[in-house]
């Protein structure tokens, strides 16, 4: 498809050719079904992100389902059985960071937060179509590795101050690397800051904020200057409310925030967090000047939290019970070589069970996401939500900061082959990725 980003026309692929995909909206119980018709001129999959569906619709190629091969169709039916901000994207190699992502929203047809208006908010890096880059001339120089090419980054050039570019920086929340590529651009909903999009609301008003990083490589620091957020939700399960005055979500992770709208427009300020590229949308209540991209600040400060600083509603909280079995999946690899595994193994997706780790139904599962590298990866399960150690919140996608381990919990009642994976895109691609496996 064609659009523009930038300011600059770009051909790039997408779901119904618009960027992000459309909406898709279904309440708790209701069976959905997802028609999927595959125009591009290779095979796709489609995956619904942080859903506990059935594992023949999980969307996995080779494990889960075959992949939709061009020209053909397929159709994903399953129940949605929890509320909550999800998303939907290919899995299939690096397709996802060609805009093939859209958002999900379960509703809950008892809605205990009140509030008068909504914005689902997708937040992505952009580089495909961009000066003859593609998402797969960024991965084979990535997977030169530092050692011989002297940078496995691509540097890029500015726009108005807001783009990607510079060098990767230390994070409290990622740690001394903030990712591996420079990106040119970042997106809110697919618009660049050379036409930010406009939430139009009124004055006083409560506007909950359904946040979405569907990036390939960048974490993000979100805020808005002035104006308190309060933290209800990550990953589509509610947290004990706190106010805060940013957050950092890491890639697949979400957040919900609820916002009383100001009597002046403000900007919705998206900074890549460790690396040097910012964005904007605008919160517009209809009284005074627009924010422009010049005058949108380059750091958001305050009380800032990632994920795990929540903790789970204990409407959400699992029962206590002592884990039946425990499995340390250890994150291994590294920059010079560009060679990510877990357990010291890149999944072979012909042979996808020799890097399995068998469980059984019914078990409370412990699994410890153990870094041993020194970069950070968010850790995203299939077909389940963990628990973030004892009292954390409940999650499918955490963020784990280098030389370190995160203990997760969850009960296995969902049987199937579950993917177990890093969530940037290029580490996922070059093989950190398991599967968690068990029957009936």
């Amino acid at each position: 498809m064609s659009t523009r980003i930038g300011g600059a026309p770009v051909q790039t692929w997408g779901y119904n050719r618009g960027l992000p995909g459309p909406l898709l909206r279904s309440r708790v119980g209701d069976t959905l079904a997802v028609a999927q018709h595959n125009g591009l001129p290779e095979a796709t999959s489609m995956h619904f992100h942080g859903l506990a569906l059935r594992n023949d619709m999980d969307g996995v190629p080779a494990l889960t389902q075959a992949a939709t091969a061009p020209g053909a169709a397929f159709t994903a039916t399953f129940k949605t059985a929890h509320p909550g901000t999800y998303w939907y994207h290919s899995h299939m190699e690096l397709q996802r960071d060609r805009a093939l992502y859209g958002p999900l929203i379960v509703d809950d047809p008892h809605e205990p937060l009140p509030y008068d208006a909504e914005w689902v908010v997708l937040l992505d890096d952009w580089l495909d179509g961009i000066d003859g880059r593609t998402p797969a001339i960024q991965a084979a120089t990535l997977s030169k590795g530092m050692g011989s090419t002297g940078s496995g980054r691509s540097g890029m050039s500015g726009m108005s101050g807001m783009s990607g570019g510079g060098s990767s920086t230390a994070s409290p929340f990622l740690g001394s690397d903030g990712g591996d590529v420079n990106y040119p651009l970042h997106l809110v909903n697919g618009r660049d800051p050379l036409d930010p999009e406009v939430f139009r609301a009124k004055a006083g008003q409560r506007v909950r904020i359904r946040l979405i990083n569907s990036a390939g490589d960048t974490a993000y620091r979100v805020g808005i200057p002035g104006v308190r957020l309060t933290v209800t939700h990550t990953d589509g399960f509610p947290v004990v409310h706190q106010e805060v005055d940013a957050l950092v979500l890491g890639m697949g992770e979400r957040f919900d925030v609820l916002v009383t709208v100001p009597d002046h427009p403000v900007p919705l300020t998206v900074l890549a967090e460790g690396k040097t590229g910012r964005t904007f949308a605008i919160l517009d209540a209809g009284r005074g000047r627009r924010p422009t991209a010049a005058s949108v600040p380059t750091r958001l400060g305050g009380k800032v939290i990632g994920a795990r600083m929540t903790a789970a509603d204990p409407s959400v909280r699992l029962a206590p019970k002592e884990a039946d079995v425990t499995h340390t999946l250890a994150m291994t690899g590294s920059m010079s070589r560009y060679d990510w595994g877990i357990n010291g193994r890149r999944y072979d997706e012909s042979d996808p069970f020799a890097s399995a780790v068998d469980i059984r139904a019914g078990h409370r599962v412990r699994l410890d996401f153990a870094n041993r590298t020194m970069m950070w990866h968010p850790m995203h399960l299939h077909g389940h939500t963990f628990q973030v150690g004892a009292t954390g919140p409940r999650k499918d996608t955490v963020v784990v900061k280098p030389m370190e381990t995160v203990s997760v919990f969850f009960d296995a009642d969902n049987p199937g082959q579950w993917l177990t994976h890093c969530h940037n895109a290029y580490h996922a691609a070059r093989g950190m990725m398991a599967v968690v496996s068990y029957v009936q």
